[in-house]
């Protein structure tokens, strides 16, 4: 959604009568962006966005099209099976309902904040014609009035994009949430150090590597929302007070590189800088997946994909074979 910030904020501006179309529901297509979009110009036929690879994009522009002059929404029912999926190289076929919306009724500030960074959510609320909506902004730090605000919330909370829909008696209620990416301090330097920043910005979050306990506390103090603290470093002027600060801010993921002993000799210095049992609790240490890794890259891709489960609010990560309900919950 990020993404489409300056297009939108461009077709506004040009007066062009474009629409923003995302899902409301949807079933298969294998892994795919949680925040998925497009923009829509119905006159001009023009799409610009991802979502399932393009496969609707023609539907989208004729379903536009149809929209009354009065409306402020359309649900569409849209799919996709077999030879078509392949050719799109969609993992899988699938089906979906699609909300489309005029640019005029999606409120300014949600393209303002999106383009600031700004963790934020977007609640619209259909009518049972799903021919009207009327959608508002949710901050993470705005009071919840009511269930779509509760559970946009949550969503923010888990730092990673995401949708639900709602349903009550006046009609459907989609939640969209769109968080600030996660921001990787590393502290410490190294071949391991490069890896995970590389692979933190495969992933779409933001990585930096700071080398002292100053450099960290600056970083952490400005992102503090969205820091996620890799340590690295076995200095212990380094690794104990940057480690209490971030605990100390309430950082959402506090991870430590190193064996046993050091991870020991850590949690009695930060036990002797102050840190209760609670909050030593909060740090992963010895850090990552226990995926059987050795090589850098692969501790690289144990410790990013602990945070992934961290952010997720996954209380343990397991095969998904032995898991049961939806695989992208």
């Amino acid at each position: 959604m990020r993404e489409l910030v300056e297009t939108a904020r461009q077709w506004v501006a040009e007066g062009r009568a474009g629409y923003l179309a995302r899902p409301v529901t949807e079933q298969g297509f294998g892994p795919r962006d949680p925040a998925g979009a497009v923009l829509v110009d119905a006159s001009r036929g023009e799409c610009v966005g991802a979502l399932y690879r393009g496969v609707f994009d023609a539907e989208l522009v004729a379903e536009a099209g149809a929209m009354g002059a009065r409306d402020t929404a359309r649900v569409c029912e849209v799919s996709v099976r077999g030879a078509e999926a392949v050719e799109a190289e969609l993992t899988c076929g699938g089906q979906a309902e699609v909300l489309l919306q005029p640019l005029g009724a999606i409120p300014a500030e949600w393209w303002e904040l999106l383009g600031a960074g700004v963790g934020v959510a977007l609640v619209t609320r259909l009518n049972e014609a799903a021919d009207q909506a009327v959608s508002e902004v949710v901050r993470a730090t705005d009071v919840p009035r009511d269930d779509a605000g509760r559970r946009a919330g949550e969503l923010l909370d888990t730092r990673r994009p995401g949708r639900d829909a709602l349903y009550g008696q006046s009609g459907l209620v989609l939640v969209e949430a769109c968080p600030s990416a996660p921001y990787v301090v590393i502290g410490g330097g190294g071949e391991l150090a490069g890896i995970i920043q590389r692979q933190a910005l495969l992933l779409g979050w933001e990585a930096v590597l700071v080398d002292g306990a100053e450099e960290a506390g600056k970083v952490i103090r400005a992102r503090r929302d969205g820091a996620c603290v890799v340590m690295l470093s076995h200095d212990e002027e380094f690794d104990v007070p940057t480690l209490r600060l971030a605990l100390e801010l309430g950082v959402p993921y506090v991870g430590a590189l190193g064996s046993r002993r050091t991870t020991a000799r850590r949690r009695e210095g930060l036990i002797a800088a102050g840190v209760g049992e609670a909050q030593l609790a909060r740090v992963h240490g010895p850090i990552g997946l226990d995926l059987g890794a050795r090589t850098p890259a692969e501790t690289a891709l144990a410790i990013c994909a602990e945070i992934l489960g961290v952010l997720g609010a996954r209380k343990a990560a397991g095969a998904l074979r032995d898991t049961d309900g939806p695989i992208n919950s």
